[in-house]
């Protein structure tokens, strides 16, 4: 028993390490490579103390060379679900009475491991699985990671400060209780920072968790979950349930105890898994809680005063159109460009476009990789024939080949209409439409832009005119949940840049800030009348 209030370090955001050539970094992240890469981990389903080898295995393999096989794992069954969830809820009595101090220091000492021993292994199979660069790998596995762990902990502890006023002779306190039941967690493949927030951010707060990881990226999750272990995370609080999602998610969904879901993915299964909520309400003990970032159609909107920034666009839109393949719910997929800039800007675009280098993540002279499996190659391949298609005209790239990899060059296409699918449809591959509008219609291209995509989550405007910024702030107010000046509409880091957007690309509860946290705990009002009264009238009933 520690008699003192506590208070957890002050956090800082994980420097990023540069793997510049020479670097201690660099040897060590492409030794690991080397050595991950001949090795083939057996990856069982997690509930509680046992790892479990349920016999239906799949395979793991890298996107930009799919013959390579870099592992196995064990898919969870319904029967496997419903044992996660009951040893989940076996564990959340210790768990969730647990000191908030104690908790915190199994996070803060993941975080630790995650800048030193795990840094170059989450790096590596985040390369290999999921086919991200090292600098993509590193700012994501590694840094945002690192920072999401740190400042989570000091945003709880900030938001356990928070406390009502008390009149005289009552003393008034908040106690910020776990939800009732488990939280849901389902991680996407594009990003491991995001995997490991989904479960521990609610497991912070006294949650158990349940995570469905996403089948394209069981390696990283693999690691994450021995980062976790290593740093004390009792069993049974986080469970890991790989396997398909109608599986796992009919189980989870129709369990009374279900508290609340932490989603990243696609509108489509955000959409199916609210509708399937709703349909079993009087089912649950309580409402859950749904908390979801799904899917954009990010945008970068140039005004005529950028007329001397045509290097900055240039490199905003091909960064944030084509790292990662495209493959962030944050990467510009659309731009507006005025008629008057748009011949000069093409001269830069083009030949640096033409001029990426894409294929193995190992070689560290190329800028892509490839797109995560064959589903979104084929999804990928669709859009390349409609960009050849009327109304729109391939600018640069336009080519797939799956010879070796699902790789998808980068592409540029112009669109005649803001409405065309190329500029309304999230493509998740790095094709990037554009259209140019006549220099006078900034103000009716603004509320295009707002109105064509059903939308909201990252936009950009370049603009040296003020006035201009401040116009296309207003008209896109609603636009995106994270908006940009002057700079790419990715790149959001946790403790500056809370992320989300709203309408169709999700709930807005801002990952990287108090906000998120704040959905994980259910408060309960305490009163305490320090010398209760002792009699039932009042003074104005006396006589006169």
């Amino acid at each position: 028993m520690i008699s003192a209030n506590l208070r957890v370090p002050q956090p800082l955001n994980e420097p990023v390490k540069s793997y510049a050539p020479g670097s201690a970094e660099r040897s060590e992240l492409k030794a690991t490579l080397a050595r991950m890469a001949g090795e083939r981990p057996e990856i069982p389903v997690r509930i509680g103390s046992k790892d479990l080898r349920t016999g239906k295995v799949d395979t793991i393999r890298s996107p930009h060379r799919h013959s390579q096989v870099l592992g196995t794992f064990h898919e969870a069954g319904a029967d496997d679900a419903t044992a996660a969830i009951t040893a989940a809820l076996a564990a959340k009595r210790s768990w969730s009475s647990m000191a908030f101090t104690d908790r915190a220091a199994i996070f803060l000492r993941a975080a630790e491991l995650l800048t030193t021993k795990y840094r170059p292994l989450l790096n590596a199979a985040t390369m290999l699985g999921q086919s991200k660069t090292a600098f993509q790998a590193e700012i994501d596995a590694a840094c945002e990671a690192i920072d999401f762990l740190r400042f989570n902990v000091h945003f709880a502890q900030t938001l356990l400060d928070q406390q009502p006023l008390s009149a005289p002779g009552v003393w008034n306190q908040t106690d910020y209780r776990p939800l009732d039941g488990f939280v849901f967690a389902i991680a996407p493949f594009n990003f491991t920072a995001i995997a490991l927030n989904l479960c521990t951010a609610p497991a912070l707060m006294g949650n158990v968790v349940i995570l469905k990881p996403a089948q394209t990226a069981m390696l990283s999750a693999h690691w994450i979950m021995e980062l976790l272990r290593e740093a004390g995370l009792p069993d049974g609080v986080i469970t890991m349930l790989p396997g398909p999602g109608p599986v796992i998610g009919n189980v989870v969904l129709n369990h009374a105890d279900l508290g609340g879901i932490h989603f990243t993915g696609s509108t489509n299964t955000f959409n199916l898994m609210w509708r399937t909520v709703g349909e079993n309400i009087s089912r649950y003990r309580q409402y859950p809680r749904i908390v979801g970032e799904t899917g954009g159609k990010d945008f970068i909107f140039v005004h005529p005063s950028a007329a001397d920034d045509l290097d900055a666009v240039a490199t905003a839109i091909v960064r944030g159109g084509f790292e990662f393949q495209g493959q962030k719910c944050s990467a510009c997929s659309r731009v507006f460009v005025p008629q008057s800039l748009w011949p000069k800007l093409k001269e830069r675009l083009v030949p640096i476009i033409d001029g990426l280098t894409m294929g193995d993540v190992a070689d560290f002279r190329n800028f892509m990789g490839a797109v995560i499996d064959e589903k979104s190659f084929a999804n990928a391949s669709k859009y390349l024939e409609l960009a050849k298609g009327p109304d729109a005209t391939v600018i640069a790239g336009g080519t797939a080949d799956r010879r070796e990899g699902w790789f998808i060059r980068p592409t540029l296409v112009q669109c005649t209409t803001p409405t065309h699918r190329l500029m309304t449809e999230e493509i998740f591959a790095p094709i990037v439409s554009l259209v140019v509008y006549p220099d006078a219609q900034y103000v009716e291209t603004l509320r295009a832009c707002d109105q064509a995509a059903p939308y909201a989550l990252t936009g950009a405007v370049f603009a040296r005119d003020r006035q201009a910024i401040v116009t296309a702030s207003t008209e896109l107010r609603h636009a995106a949940g994270n908006f940009y000046v002057n700079d790419k509409p990715t790149g959001a880091v946790v403790g500056q840049q809370p992320f989300g957007g709203s309408r169709a690309s999700g709930t807005n509860d801002k990952a990287g800030s108090m906000l998120n946290l704040t959905r994980w705990t259910s408060p309960r009002t305490i009163k305490e009348t320090l010398v209760p009264p002792t009699s039932v009238g009042y003074p104005f009933m006396s006589a006169e």
